[in-house]
């Protein structure tokens, strides 16, 4: 953790911190949220808010555009190596493996965006649906299956956040 500014990242207790992780300045994690390895997150021009049972997979890299903050609602699911940049990830959407997320988009609750996407600037994914491809383009609605699926992704990596969080007390 890196202060910017004096402005300190503010963690709560209950979130998993994998320990090659870079956070700095305006950065806020709330409860059993997870952050994997490799992953940098900087909070530098604006904040930066993940909310409870979000978790950020392994080399990810998140940013953002002056007074545009970037925001991950609760039970978010951000894949391996994204990018996220000033936009808005409402609750429960899944952003798949290697894809990117532009300044003012917003990815509607329990959305998916399939792996390699590129959402552009402003583009709005509309909830409970699948959107991919560069540019992403909404394909299809989703199925209770797909909806069950992000699910148990979800709850999956906050089970193995507490899993390694409790590792933390044991060292």
């Amino acid at each position: 953790m890196y202060p910017y500014k004096e402005q300190w990242p503010v963690i709560n207790e209950s979130a998993y911190i994998a320990d090659n992780v870079v956070i700095t300045g305006d950065v806020t994690i709330h409860e059993k949220a997870s952050i994997w390895f490799n992953t940098v997150i900087r909070g530098d021009v604006a904040p930066t808010i993940i909310e409870k049972g979000v978790n950020v997979q392994d080399n990810s890299t998140l940013h953002q555009s002056p007074n545009n903050p970037l925001i991950l609602k609760e039970g978010v699911t951000i894949g391996h190596q994204c990018v996220l940049h000033s936009c808005v990830i409402e609750k429960n959407a899944l952003i798949g493996m290697g894809s990117i997320i532009l300044d003012n988009a917003e990815i509607g609750e329990d959305a998916f965006i399939g792996a390699g996407s590129l959402v552009p600037p402003g583009k709005k994914i509309p909830p409970r649906t699948l959107a991919l491809g560069r540019p992403a383009k909404v394909v299809r609605n989703l199925t209770s299956e797909d909806i069950a699926e992000m699910k148990r992704i979800r709850e999956g990596y906050v089970e193995k956040g507490q899993y390694y969080k409790s590792l933390e007390k044991n060292v």
